[in-house]
């Protein structure tokens, strides 16, 4: 929909909301089920904040919704930052940076009754609309001649994905370049049609993340945050696809 092939579901500030929400609960000494609520919300609250930016022009401009995205962003990295500074240095501290880091560790088979809910919400309602997905990635201007009301459907493509990226790193915390790399290589498998490429992606994003959470398990005796090993592993494949396909396709 963003027509770019950088974009993730830190684009409009998921991930800055969600680690702010999760930093503020254990700023405040919560237990675990307060810092998935906090971070759940805060993540659905940076969305719906960079959207609204968005629509200034009562549109829905692409260039005005990553510009909102970045706004957003940046304010909450802002008030992430003041959070580290208050933290307790000792244990509080520690633990906002494990966690924003992510991490598997501490989830907990309950924890898929409040987060399973909004995941599966968002991948079926992606799901349902991903031939929608590709008549918005033609452009506005196409989408709208094929009779698509531009805002309510790109509203609700942000909104589903909202709620399946807000409620997994509620639980796993902020592991980054899973979003980036594997739509791209569900991409060189099965073209650019999202009705297939989303389903796709959502088999390789899971298979991926099994096998880098097994892979953090077994190099140490202490498991890897997850975070690190995707930006290791995913940095070096991304200059690989841009070697293989020279931007071409996307």
């Amino acid at each position: 929909m963003f027509r770019n092939p950088l974009v993730s579901s830190s684009i409009l500030g998921v991930s800055s909301g969600a680690g702010f929400g999760a930093a503020l609960a254990i700023l405040l000494m919560a237990n675990y089920s307060t810092i998935y609520l906090f971070s759940f919300a805060f993540g659905l609250l940076a969305v719906c904040l960079a959207y609204l930016i968005g629509t200034v022009y009562r549109t829905t401009p692409t260039i005005m919704l990553v510009l909102g995205g970045v706004i957003v962003s940046a304010i909450f990295s802002s008030l992430l930052s003041l959070l580290k500074y208050l933290a307790d240095p000792y244990n509080q501290l520690p633990a906002i940076v494990f966690w924003l880091m992510g991490s598997l560790a501490s989830a907990r088979f309950q924890d898929l009754l409040f987060a399973g809910i909004p995941m599966v919400a968002g991948l079926l309602g992606l799901t349902a609309m991903r031939w929608t997905v590709n008549v918005l990635s033609m452009g506005d201007e196409e989408a709208r001649t094929l009779g698509i009301d531009i805002r309510l459907h790109k509203g609700l493509v942000i909104f589903f994905a909202t709620m399946a990226a807000a409620g997994a790193v509620c639980v796993s915390g902020v592991i980054g370049w899973v979003g980036l790399v594997i739509p791209h290589i569900g991409r060189m498998l099965v073209g650019n049609d999202n009705r297939a490429l989303i389903p796709v992606s959502m088999s390789l994003g899971a298979s991926f993340l099994v096998l880098i959470d097994s892979l953090a398990r077994t190099v140490t005796g202490a498991e890897l945050p997850l975070g690190i090993l995707t930006s290791l592993i995913g940095a070096p494949f991304f200059v690989y696809l841009l070697k293989k396909t020279k931007g071409k396709g996307w």
